[in-house]
């Protein structure tokens, strides 16, 4: 194998108040308007749109896709609603469904929402210093249930990849809405 094969050892300093990274290799926003559909409240919806809010923020140090590594990430998912249901990510299984992630809860509060193909869900309170396991054929999504910034540290195996075409197209069976100023795990109608 040639030296180009492997990684250098990396350090990145962590904002644990923001969840940014000091030399991310990549950043973005997820905004309302790529991920409106997949909201309860279609008129709400509609209606916040007129602004597009960055509904969460993804920063990434990028190392080799392969076997044998680690890809990680903060993910960041700001506190708001659009009706009454929280923000949330747009989640995802893994290209590779044998892979696992974790989530390492280090601001804010909410919930790791899962649910395979076959139907079976499962959802944990986040919270900071609380890890969720997600393992693999599991689809997650992470929910904001709190009046602050959602930040967790994710690890999953460098080969994993995302598949958020699954869920968009399929959706979560589960929703968390606000009912009489709490969160609320309901149904998802249709």
């Amino acid at each position: 194998m040639t030296d180009s094969y492997f990684p250098k050892p990396v350090d990145v300093k962590i904002n644990m108040t923001t969840g940014e990274l000091d030399s991310p290799d990549n950043a973005y926003d997820r905004k309302l308007s790529q991920m409106y559909t997949m909201y309860e409240d279609q008129e709400a919806a509609r209606e916040l749109l007129k602004t597009d809010p960055v509904i969460y923020k993804v920063y990434e140090k990028k190392l080799p896709e392969l076997p044998g590594e680690l890809q990680w990430c903060m993910s960041v998912t700001l506190p708001g609603k659009v009706g009454r249901e929280y923000y949330m990510t747009k989640g995802h299984y893994h290209a590779v469904r044998e892979t696992a992630e974790i989530y390492l809860c280090v601001a804010g509060e909410g919930y790791m929402l899962m649910e395979t193909e076959q139907g079976e869900v499962d959802i944990k309170k986040m919270r900071p210093n609380t890890c969720v396991y997600v393992p693999a054929y599991w689809a997650h999504r992470s929910i904001n249930t709190g009046g602050s910034l959602l930040i967790s540290f994710c690890v999953y195996p460098g080969h994993a990849g995302h598949d958020y075409g699954s869920m968009e197209t399929r959706g979560f069976q589960k929703r968390v809405v606000e009912i009489d100023g709490k969160p609320v795990i309901i149904d998802r109608e249709g």
